[in-house]
């Protein structure tokens, strides 16, 4: 009689806080101590999120700024390295979402499709 063993392979899991949505789906999930994490959360940033970093960097989404403020406003919190290793389309998607929360409320809703 023959016993044939397969490795069972853990699934991924997507690291989320509880009671927040889903957040940013990631294109390029980040491997984080044996887990994935697949979406992030973006929150607005407060003052003291934005503390030493330029505005207007932040608003031209400037690679450094970016890396910078990210491991402030995401959940779960993204560490520095992390952020400077995201796949280029991820950094711009949580860019995007921070810059979006900068502009006036006035102006998002003009941009607005009716």
């Amino acid at each position: 009689m023959t016993t044939t063993t397969t490795a069972a392979t853990a699934p991924a899991v997507a690291i989320t806080a509880p009671g927040l949505p889903v957040g940013i789906p990631l294109d390029t999930p980040i491997q984080r101590n044996g887990q994935t994490i697949t979406h992030v959360q973006v929150r607005k940033p407060n003052a003291g999120a934005l503390r030493g970093l330029s505005l207007v960097e932040v608003l031209q989404m400037n690679v450094t700024a970016l890396q910078t403020l990210l491991p402030r406003v995401t959940e779960p919190p993204l560490l520095k390295q992390e952020v400077a290793a995201l796949d280029p389309a991820d950094l711009v998607s949580l860019g995007t979402e921070v810059v979006s929360f900068l502009v006036p409320k006035a102006q998002r809703e003009a941009f607005q499709p009716e």
